[in-house]
């Protein structure tokens, strides 16, 4: 039984652990780490384009503004799919007051 799955069974025991043991458990937590963070980093970076009544929830603004928005230049719409969508990318821009 491996060092993980004692943790997993929330035992309550004592253990007397090999270095060689400790090592291994040791790769297994740095491995799992790097998973979770390397999924964390790509699905902060994949762009996602939710529709006009969506931006406008998240940005608390009415559909109106968001149209003057555009004819300013300030948060212009693309065309995915025949629809009018915003990149979330530049909605988190203005949400974190960098735009």
């Amino acid at each position: 039984m491996s060092i993980a799955e004692l943790l997993k069974k929330d035992a309550n025991i004592t253990l007397a652990i090999s270095i060689n043991d400790l090592r291994e458990w040791h790769k297994e937590v740095i491995q799992d780490t790097r998973k979770e963070l390397e999924d964390a980093v790509v699905s902060d970076k994949a762009e996602t384009y939710p529709s006009a009544k969506q931006v406008s929830d998240i940005l608390s603004v009415d559909l109106s503004t968001l149209w003057r928005w555009e004819k300013r230049g300030y948060l212009v719409p693309v065309n995915v799919g025949g629809k009018r969508r915003y990149k979330m990318s530049e909605v988190k821009q203005i949400l974190e007051g960098g735009r």
